[in-house]
């Protein structure tokens, strides 16, 4: 495998690229045709060009058996983390044209929503590698959410998420409230067992969520996961909690409570809960979550941080 620096030379000079665009994400249908033809003006080779109504999986697997240096992914959260998965301790960097609600992964790497300024990332960036989590067997780039966020994600429609960007989680959050019981959840970490009630517990490996800084030292590439409850288990203290992360985070740091930083834990609800890894249902807890330190390689912006 080459080292990061050979192959930030290597997508500069060669320019060997392919383009994975999801057109199901909130934007990417209406931006796939601009991404292709920006690319093409930047000097990329676009091996393979693709933009996914359904089986996103199957694209970016034809996509990476081209042989790219460079496999650019155009879509949200979901379509970053099945990319990530797929891309783990390979060869190639990962692009990102975040196109999604609330492009968490993008934000905590340092690119923010924007064809013209994603694409000059890659452009001018230099390839980092970050750290992937592992809920279970799956690998994910973001986040884990046990509890109402998974039937959030179960249940917002797609229509809702086009219309009303990230305003469609809380619509949808506020219509389930009403009728979702508190969980009561144990976290086992470094010899600790923490137990809480809680309608929502998050364990985070990136620095954003809903769009927002969890808190002002949370990344992607230190090697921690962070688990932390939102709220009690009343609805008033839900709904209290997320908007304090939401006006706060960017203040708050790891050593504050409710933040538990580990690199790995064991999550436990009093009974199953639906689990989503980032913004896609995947199975219910119980559930073992750890890291695989520096999995995957992105090219970010110039003077990110790389551990």
């Amino acid at each position: 495998m080459r080292t990061k620096q050979e192959l930030t030379e290597a997508i500069r000079s060669e320019r060997r690229a392919a383009l994975v665009v999801n057109a199901r994400s909130r934007r990417g249908r209406q931006l796939y045709e601009d991404a292709h033809a920006k690319l093409v003006a930047a000097g990329f080779k676009l091996l393979g060009a693709y933009a996914v109504e359904r089986d996103l999986e199957k694209s970016l697997a034809d996509a990476i058996a081209q042989g790219p240096d460079l496999l650019v992914a155009g879509g949200g959260d979901g379509t970053m983390s099945t990319a990530g998965r797929m891309l783990a301790h390979r060869d190639i960097a990962l692009g990102l044209l975040p196109l999604g609600t609330t492009n968490n992964f993008a934000r905590t790497v340092g690119i923010q929503p924007g064809l013209d300024e994603s694409i000059g990332t890659l452009v001018d960036g230099a390839v980092i590698d970050v750290d992937l989590g592992i809920a279970g067997d799956m690998p994910f780039t973001n986040h884990v959410g046990a509890g109402l966020s998974a039937e959030i994600m179960i249940s917002a429609p797609s229509r809702l998420k086009r219309f009303a960007g990230r305003l469609a989680y809380p619509i949808t959050a506020l219509g389930l409230l009403t009728r979702h019981r508190p969980l009561r959840v144990t976290v086992r970490a470094e010899g600790r067992e923490l137990v809480f009630q809680t309608h929502q517990v998050y364990v985070a490996n990136g620095g954003f969520h809903a769009g927002r800084p969890i808190t002002a030292d949370a990344h992607a590439d230190d090697r921690l996961l962070v688990a932390y409850p939102v709220g009690d288990a009343t609805r008033r203290g839900l709904l209290r909690e997320t908007a304090r992360n939401a006006l706060t985070g960017h203040r708050r740091t790891l050593h504050e409570r409710p933040f538990l930083a580990v690199s790995e834990l064991w999550l436990e609800t009093d009974r199953p809960a639906h689990v989503e890894v980032d913004g896609e249902p995947c199975g219910q807890t119980p559930l073992r979550i750890a890291l695989d330190a520096n999995a995957l390689r992105i090219m970010a912006p110039p003077g990110t941080p790389d551990h």
